[in-house]
């Protein structure tokens, strides 16, 4: 389980495999390239940072992943938080809660906790993607078209507004280049499919602005030249308020991490047929997070983008990853000097691409067509992180999808009294209903239809009243009670306890496991005592006719002890 897939692929490994991986890893790369720059310039930090990402990290999750086709590096989930990170804590903070979070990742991979990112629900999901889309392409208008602001707020509102004030000095030269490059972008796959359109853009762009000398701001211009190496490892100052205060960065970081890694690793079993080992998978994530930002680098995870393409040119193991973040670092060595020549409005019109692709349109609008829990649980997702902030977005997304989950689940449980004269359905007739079995006066059968939880207590107690008037026997039936919790379990302790006041004879039938073990291990099994349980409604039945046969008691202990004997009694009656 916690073997990196590299190690598996390699024992099998062939001549054949290593050319396709050879062919998809300088694709991916070519590919990887003006993202990872793009990526970083749009999360507040300088180009380079994006480029140390894609060589360390990619090189790292594809030798310690889980994944056979993985491919790592800065992703648009990012941006956002890496964005208000630097904004707050500058530079040195973000290293430090890029390493928490590559800690978190580790203890998550170690407690095995990669099958449960699949419990997150779907409208979230879907709400913070989108959401990151909107501002991903909300942040890209200036440089797309060459707005003279100097500083741009962070704010979705005041960068509009920001936006609407300097609408009238747009550059004609940058909306040329943004325009021209994302239309080449669009529509260069029906021309040529395995070169990428983006770096089409890149060179006609960049090749235009510098031989033509055009009015166009480039990477040189706004962030100086690029670095031809990797930096030396620079290990931050740690204090222990800073530590504090980047916790809940950290584990935004971290969630987004594991959903995105884990959610590409899936998309790439359903591509190749495969299965990844989804805790390895998150501890090689959580290394390339902790070692990542020593060298200059930003988050990373799993890109699914990036993935596919490495998958459509031939890519079978990590060896295709590894040699993607070769193809990076070999670009830098010889090229970095070339980067800085890119147009700003040409990695615009890219990132605009990105956020078109990952904003979920079809999947956002088939929730909106759903039911309206989650419909409200997408929108409120959506809005919080478009206007408030990501971390906030994906909490209270958790509070609301858990509270509507236990909502829906006390809604399908019913608990009622059943009748003999009631009727059974045609269409769906049940040979063990109560409706089919004599119940004697004075005896009262409840059944409890779906889980047990705090979420059905009030109905519970609303349902079954103890007091005068009630029967002399109260039969509880569980035989569709799949889970019972602590709430649950004090409800059925409170009747318990109110039965006995009143000298009621509280008797449990068709209890399951999960419900019975939570009985016992509480003491309320020994304390209610076996004599009161009983595997089927049948034998409850007949044991409730003795007891109504039973002169009332005024002792507890009277009471009790009479429960245990004529149990004994009949349990010598059916044997014999």
């Amino acid at each position: 389980m916690f073997v990196p897939k590299i190690v598996t692929t390699l024992k099998t490994y062939s001549r054949k495999q290593f050319i396709g991986d050879l062919t998809a890893g300088v694709v991916v790369g070519i590919v990887a390239l003006p993202l990872a720059i793009a990526f970083a310039i749009a999360s507040g930090v300088s180009p380079e940072k994006g480029l140390y990402t894609a060589i360390v990290a990619g090189f790292l999750i594809s030798t310690l992943g889980g994944s056979r086709v993985q491919i790592g590096g800065p992703t648009g989930a990012f941006v956002v938080i890496v964005y208000g990170i630097v904004e707050k804590f500058g530079y040195q903070g973000l290293v430090i809660a890029t390493a928490m979070a590559g800690i978190i990742l580790i203890l998550m991979g170690l407690a095995k906790f990669g099958g449960l990112i699949k419990y997150i629900p779907y409208p979230i999901i879907t709400g913070f993607t989108s959401g990151i889309a909107l501002i991903i392409f909300s942040s890209q208008i200036m440089d797309f078209f060459g707005l003279p602001i100097e500083h741009l707020p962070g704010n979705f509102v005041d960068k509009w507004h920001m936006y609407i004030t300097h609408f009238s000095s747009i550059n004609p030269y940058s909306a040329g280049i943004g325009m021209g490059s994302l239309l080449l972008i669009v529509y260069w796959s029906r021309l040529n499919w395995k070169i990428p359109g983006s770096l089409v853009a890149i060179l006609l762009s960049t090749l235009l602005v510098h031989f033509l000398n055009l009015p166009v701001e480039t990477i040189q211009g706004r962030f100086g030249d690029i670095p031809s190496s990797l930096p030396m490892p620079d290990f931050p100052e740690l204090r222990w308020a800073t530590f504090r205060s980047l916790m809940a960065p950290a584990i935004t970081i971290a969630m987004l991490a594991a959903i995105e890694s884990l959610l590409s690793a899936v998309v790439a079993d359903g591509m190749i047929g495969g299965r990844h080992r989804s805790n390895m998978e998150l501890i090689g994530q959580g290394i390339a997070n902790i070692i990542t930002p020593i060298f200059g680098g930003i988050p990373a995870t799993g890109a699914i983008a990036r993935t596919a393409t490495n998958i459509k040119n031939g890519g079978k193991t990590p060896v295709a990853g590894i040699i993607h973040a070769f193809v990076l670092l070999f670009v830098m060595l010889i090229f970095g000097r070339w980067v800085g020549l890119i147009p700003l409005s040409c990695l615009a019109a890219i990132l605009v691409f990105v956020a078109y692709n990952m904003s979920e349109r079809h999947a956002f609008l088939m929730i909106l067509k759903g039911p309206k829990m989650d419909t409200a649980i997408l929108l409120t997702t959506f809005f919080l992180t478009v206007l408030i902030d990501l971390t906030v977005a994906i909490e209270v997304g958790m509070i609301m999808a858990a509270f509507m989950f236990m909502k829906q689940m006390a809604d399908v449980t019913h608990i009622r009294i059943l009748k003999e004269d009631i009727e059974d359905t045609e269409e769906l007739p049940d040979p063990n209903a109560v409706q089919k079995r004599t119940v004697p006066n004075g005896v009262q059968v409840f059944e409890i239809n779906g889980p047990f939880f705090f979420g059905t207590v009030d109905k519970f107690h609303d349902t079954i009243t103890v007091g005068s008037g009630a029967p002399r026997v109260l039969i509880l039936r569980m035989r569709f009670v799949p889970y019972m919790d602590v709430g649950g379990l004090h409800a059925l302790e409170e009747v318990f306890d109110r039965c006995r006041k009143h000298r009621i004879f509280l008797l449990i039938s068709d209890i399951h496991t999960q419900p019975l073990i939570v009985v016992q291990q509480s003491g309320l099994l020994e304390r209610m005592g076996e004599d009161r349980y009983f595997g089927n409604l049948d034998d409850a039945l007949n044991f409730a006719r003795t007891l109504i046969g039973l002169e009332p008691m005024e002792s507890t202990a009277v009471f009790e002890a009479t429960v245990a004997r004529e149990r004994e009694k009949f349990n010598l009656r059916r044997s014999s």
